[in-house]
């Protein structure tokens, strides 16, 4: 099997996630006695946020591709951002990579196209919603991205940070977070709802809404099982 390295971190319970995704989902698809090899490096989540926060993207590319470097050196033969809201530097991040990567938006878009749906709503970061992260990814595939107002953006995160970030998960925030979901949805007449947050899996489950859930986090976990 291939060493997969994770730049993880961002944040800590979402990195979780990862490592107990693939350990599980190698061993179930392999249906033999052994473990995956993972190397992970976790960044401060404090630190890239305030890149993204001030638009440094050249200190944001190169924190991520130090992190990278670190998983090569380590011995892994590709390696996955655990998070989305980084992949909106991701193409300058993979003309410089030590290692090949796998794209959480990529994986995400090619299985929304797999559905047959049409249009979604994404859900995420203020900095995903906003700077078109999946609404020009999708582009690519005739999908439209409905992405919430700026006000309902704002609510959003400061759902998200810190409470969600940190796994705190409360009921209120939950039937605003749906509300805001059900809302567009029946608006727009959408097919989906991506979870654009790797930590609102957390949150957002299956049977909450009448819609297909698109766990971005659990897609990329599959992707990445397919290449180890």
């Amino acid at each position: 099997m291939e060493k997969v390295g994770i730049v993880g971190g961002i944040g800590p319970l979402s990195t979780l996630d990862y490592y107990i995704g693939i350990i599980n989902g190698c061993r179930a698809k392999a249906n033999v006695d052994n473990y995956p090899e993972i190397v992970i490096d976790s960044v401060n989540m404090t630190e890239m946020l305030s890149y993204v926060s001030n638009e440094d993207w050249d200190s944001l590319v190169n924190m991520l591709l130090d992190a990278i470097k670190n998983l090569a050196n380590a011995g892994a033969n590709f390696a996955a951002i655990a998070s989305n809201t980084p992949h909106i530097v991701f193409d300058k991040v993979q003309k410089k990579s030590a290692l090949p990567l796998i794209s959480i938006v990529e994986a995400t878009c090619a299985y929304i196209q797999q559905r047959g749906c049409k249009s979604v709503v994404v859900l995420g970061t203020r900095f995903t919603m906003s700077n078109g992260l999946y609404s020009d990814a999708l582009k690519k595939y005739n999908i439209t991205a409905i992405v919430p107002s700026e006000k309902e953006q704002a609510v959003i995160q400061g759902i998200i940070f810190p409470k969600l970030e940190d796994g705190i998960v409360e009921p209120e925030d939950k039937k605003t977070m749906l509300t805001i979901a059900n809302g567009l949805l029946m608006n727009h007449n959408a097919d989906g709802l991506i979870l654009g947050c790797t930590e609102l899996p957390l949150m957002i489950k299956d049977n909450d809404l009448e819609t297909l859930i698109i766990n971005t986090t659990q897609i990329h976990i599959e992707s990445i099982i397919n290449m180890i």
